[in-house]
């Protein structure tokens, strides 16, 4: 996969009679993560650019997916496509996403799902939980063990998307304008945008990636994090997504809470404290879902059992 940034290839146990091709990724704006079990056996793992049906049109979704993952499917290949991904919210984006891997890979069955499933499959399984995202972005949904049953809504980076990079970000930059930040940590700013007010202005308001710019602050200050003005401002954006996120769904007091994502993961101690001063049951602190996602589908994938 010429644009892959990574790429492994390990083998699944040759007792597993495999079919057909079973290709299962996590889908970003920026990235996406692959796993794809070739018909032998071979399970090859790689990471491609990513796409956003917000921001890429079906044509440039083909061009992608071509570029990106064309070489490791042989010719007049057939199998099933999992593709859970970022945008992929409603039935019209999906749908579009649909589109382009049915152009792209015609013979082959694709099912396109919201990257919030794929956080659900990953850590909740066949059993009920509560599954967020905790990385550039927020969102949260209560599974039942089968399937999505309530999502609180999700405002995005503008409105909402508490306990997010963006937002924990967007606070460190506001308390430095603020005169509210202590002065030894101003050089953790300074340094990153040496142009001041302008330079981040330029980019919040007229950048590609907004909300993944602001993001990028909090993994600045990640080496701060001792410092206790730091850890407030991220211990405070956690406690409001538990708050508006997790504390609305019934039953959140007996079910485990599950996260995916950087932000969750580098951060995991303060959101395990937010989560023991509720009261609620912390469950899987993942950085990626994708490692057991393809394992949800193997284990719920007939022709691959013993």
């Amino acid at each position: 996969m010429s644009t892959c940034l990574n790429e492994q290839v390990f083998w699944l146990p040759l007792h597993l009679n495999i079919f057909t091709m079973l290709i299962v990724a996590d889908g970003g704006s920026t990235k996406t993560d692959w796993r794809i079990i070739e018909e032998d056996g071979q399970v090859i793992s790689a990471t491609s650019t990513g796409f956003n049906p917000n921001y890429n049109d079906a044509t440039g979704i083909c061009k992608l997916l071509e570029k990106g993952l064309y070489l490791e499917i042989p010719a007049g290949a057939s199998g099933t496509i999992y593709y859970y991904g970022a945008g992929c919210w409603d039935e019209g984006r999906a749908a579009l996403v649909q589109s382009a891997f049915n152009q792209v890979f015609p013979k082959f069955v694709t099912h396109v799902s919201h990257d919030i499933l794929a956080a659900a499959l990953a850590t909740c399984g066949n059993q009920p939980g509560i599954a967020c995202i905790l990385g550039t972005g927020s969102n949260s949904v209560l599974f039942d063990g089968q399937k999505v049953v309530d999502n609180v809504t999700n405002l995005g980076f503008l409105l909402g998307d508490e306990g997010s990079g963006s937002q924990i970000g967007r606070k460190f930059v506001k308390s430095y304008f603020y005169r509210e930040m202590p002065v030894e940590l101003h050089p953790v700013i300074e340094a990153k945008c040496p142009n001041g007010r302008k330079e981040i202005l330029d980019q919040i308001y007229e950048g590609p990636t907004p909300a993944a710019y602001l993001a990028s602050f909090a993994h600045h200050f990640s080496k701060h994090v001792g410092h206790p003005f730091v850890k407030n401002i991220i211990k405070s954006c956690f406690e409001e997504f538990v708050v508006r996120h997790v504390c609305k769904y019934e039953n959140h007091e007996n079910l485990p809470i599950h996260f995916v994502g950087s932000v969750a993961f580098y951060f995991q101690e303060i959101l395990e404290e937010v989560l023991r001063e509720h009261g609620l049951h912390q469950g899987q602190i993942l950085m990626k879902p994708i490692g057991n996602l393809l394992k949800y589908h193997l284990d719920n994938r007939p022709e691959l059992q013993e």
